[in-house]
């Protein structure tokens, strides 16, 4: 490994955001999963959740191809369910708040919520959004200002939208800054990092945790 690639694998694990994730639910399109994941990784996020609870999509197996992820698949751990209950659970012990994108009269902005805690974002997928069950295991929900004619948006762009503004809350908070809390979590994934790199394993496979 090269004095630069380590620098480099140094100042990603410094940023990285152990309270902050994202959840995905039932996303048809592995391109939107894939994208969701470069806006992850973009924005310091070390791991995202997969819930697929609909018959033709829970597979054993998640497959993530590298063109889709643009390599950020390597570095972002997938936790990849097919049981809410199970995916839930995981969840709450890491998070503190989960909030889902949801058009309602009870619907808070996107710039209202406080995205400098621990928080999970929840997205559901590109015909019927996010499930009845899903959100009644949220603490609220929230939806992205519009003001065109149409009132949605593809769920990686709504994504990406939602994470900048986490991104901002969390920049202006200093939780970007490189001498920051959870250093021995930090010093294991910079140890995976270096393990990764070195044995030029892919994990473009994910298996299902329940």
């Amino acid at each position: 490994m090269t004095p630069k690639r380590l620098t480099k694998f140094k100042k990603t694990v410094a940023r990285r955001q152990f309270d902050l994730t994202v959840i995905l639910e039932n996303v048809f399109d592995p391109h939107n999963i894939g994208a969701v994941l470069r806006s992850c990784d973009s924005v310091g996020i070390h791991e995202i959740f997969v819930l697929n609870t609909e018959p033709g999509l829970q597979k054993d197996i998640l497959e993530l191809g590298k063109r889709t992820t643009a390599g950020t698949r390597k570095w972002i751990d997938v936790q990849y369910y097919t049981d809410a209950d199970a995916c839930f659970s995981a969840v709450r012990q890491r998070y503190d708040h989960i909030y889902a994108t949801h058009l309602s009269s009870s619907a808070k902005d996107l710039y209202d919520l406080e995205l400098t805690q621990r928080v999970a974002l929840l997205f559901g997928n590109e015909r019927n959004g996010v499930s009845e069950d899903a959100l009644s295991r949220c603490d609220g929900n929230f939806m992205v200002p519009q003001v065109g004619m149409a009132e949605s948006l593809n769920i990686s762009v709504a994504c990406a939208v939602s994470l900048y503004e986490a991104y901002r809350q969390r920049f202006r908070a200093g939780m970007y800054e490189p001498e920051s809390l959870e250093q021995e979590q930090r010093a294991e994934l910079l140890q995976e990092y270096i393990e990764l790199h070195e044995s030029g394993r892919k994990r473009g496979r994910i298996r299902k945790i329940t």
